[in-house]
């Protein structure tokens, strides 16, 4: 898949980049993945889902680009800060999903010109937005499940851990 539009973004590209290369465990979730997957929507945040947080390694990559970590405060949730990192949010949990680990495991692989990255499968988030059932979740599953019913019909996605075998 080529470089999408909302990644384009000075610096975006270039954190999925250096979290990869780092090897921080996340994935991109929400309907920043169904974008990727090439569900025709509108989404103005990248959502990250980490194994941990915060992860050791993050400090390093954001300080590479001119990001911050701002970890939770009261109610606050942690989140990222720098031009860099503007259009990320972190994400703590996923409504109706598994542990990180098992739906790490299913995430699928999508090339992203210069990066590849793993990404939660349509279908997990199709099951997560329904779990959640806030009402702009809920609007959004027929445009998600057309998509999730062409993808199926068309290609078999490349999982994130068949990725990660080949790099072996």
């Amino acid at each position: 898949m080529a470089e999408s539009d909302f990644l384009s973004e000075s610096g975006t590209l270039n954190f999925l980049a250096e979290l990869v290369a780092a090897d921080v465990k996340f994935m991109v979730v929400g309907a920043s993945a169904a974008v990727l997957q090439g569900v025709p929507l509108v989404t103005q945040d990248i959502d990250l889902w980490f194994a941990e947080l915060p992860d050791p390694k993050l400090p390093s990559v954001l300080s590479k680009i001119g990001g911050i970590y701002v970890p939770p405060m009261g109610h606050n949730p942690p989140t990222l800060a720098g031009d860099c990192v503007k259009l990320f949010d972190i994400v703590i949990t996923c409504q109706g999903l598994e542990s990180f680990e098992i739906e790490y495991e299913r995430a699928i692989a999508i090339d992203l010109g210069s990066v590849v990255v793993p990404v939660l499968s349509l279908a997990r988030v199709i099951h997560s937005k329904k779990a959640a059932g806030r009402q702009k979740d809920l609007a959004a599953i027929p445009a998600l499940e057309t998509a999730l019913k062409t993808i199926l019909e068309e290609q078999r996605p490349k999982l994130w851990a068949d990725h990660q075998q080949s790099k072996l």
